[in-house]
């Protein structure tokens, strides 16, 4: 299997294993500037050189011998299951994408079909039941995950411990694993943890949310998504996220984690 979705800098400063959703644009960005003094020309996820990354084959190697002998500071960013979750509906469901069409081609009509999804206009102006249509969207996340049909879960919704724990199967170690919420402090202590060829002023980075403006804006507090049954739904399938991320399952507005990550329950329950 090896390391699906894991990117290190050219210099081997830090490894980082991707999670979608959970700032990985902007986490990207910072990795590539460290190394290099300028941010990379347009969407990180589309640079084929100035770093590595596991989908390239000529990195494969470099990152293999490096993360299992644990030689680079590792770590990984995680998110909020509940605004993770509604920033997937709106972007990849409801948004039209960079090459200027919907998200996996015949997936919206299909989801239009099978579970009466509405996603407003190609505009993203036209007005629809955001409230309805994303719980209706989550019941086909919870047949995605848990029954693998009517395909098999996406890495944008699929649970972010699933995305952590390819890093541990195959003798990977984090370091550190940082909260969306708490980015800068997270940032921090990964960039004061490294030697990096250029300095990083955190302070003066931008965000890179390559996903803003895609589709329509959020209408209502995250809360206001959620019912018994929608809460139910989550629990079911981000059980573990919630549990090893210290995220707040009874409360969706409240964002912020609620404890301390312990990096070897992580190990200890990803890496069975």
């Amino acid at each position: 299997m090896g390391f699906p979705g894991t990117w290190m800098t050219s210099s081997e400063s830090v490894v980082y294993r991707v999670v979608p959703k959970c700032a990985c644009s902007t986490i990207g960005q910072i990795m590539y500037y460290s190394d290099h003094g300028e941010f990379f020309d347009g969407d990180i996820h589309d640079a084929k050189s100035g770093m590595h990354k596991w989908a390239l084959d000529d990195s494969q190697g470099p990152i293999s011998r490096n993360v299992q002998g644990h030689q680079s500071y590792a770590f990984t960013c995680v998110r909020n299951p509940y605004t993770r979750v509604l920033s997937s509906f709106f972007d990849k469901i409801c948004g039209i994408q960079r090459n200027g069409r919907r998200y996996r081609g015949n997936l919206v009509p299909k989801l239009t079909y099978e579970y009466g999804i509405e996603v407003g206009g190609d505009d993203g102006k036209q007005e629809f039941d955001q409230i309805r249509s994303f719980r209706r969207f989550l019941l086909f996340v919870r047949d995605t995950v848990r029954y693998r049909r009517p395909m098999d879960p996406d890495i944008h919704w699929s649970a972010m411990s699933g995305h952590v724990s390819t890093f541990i199967w195959n003798g990977g170690k984090y370091d550190k694993i940082i909260w969306t919420e708490n980015f800068n402090d997270g940032m921090a202590d990964v960039l004061n943890a490294i030697e990096t060829p250029q300095t990083v002023d955190l302070s003066a980075i931008p965000r890179f949310n390559e996903s803003e403006g895609h589709g329509p804006k959020r209408a209502h507090p995250v809360e206001d998504y959620f019912d018994d049954l929608s809460m139910h739904l989550i629990y079911e399938i981000y059980k573990r996220d919630f549990d090893l991320f210290k995220y707040d399952f009874e409360d969706p507005s409240n964002k912020m984690p609620i404890g301390e990550i312990d990096l070897d329950e992580v190990h200890a329950k990803l890496g069975d």
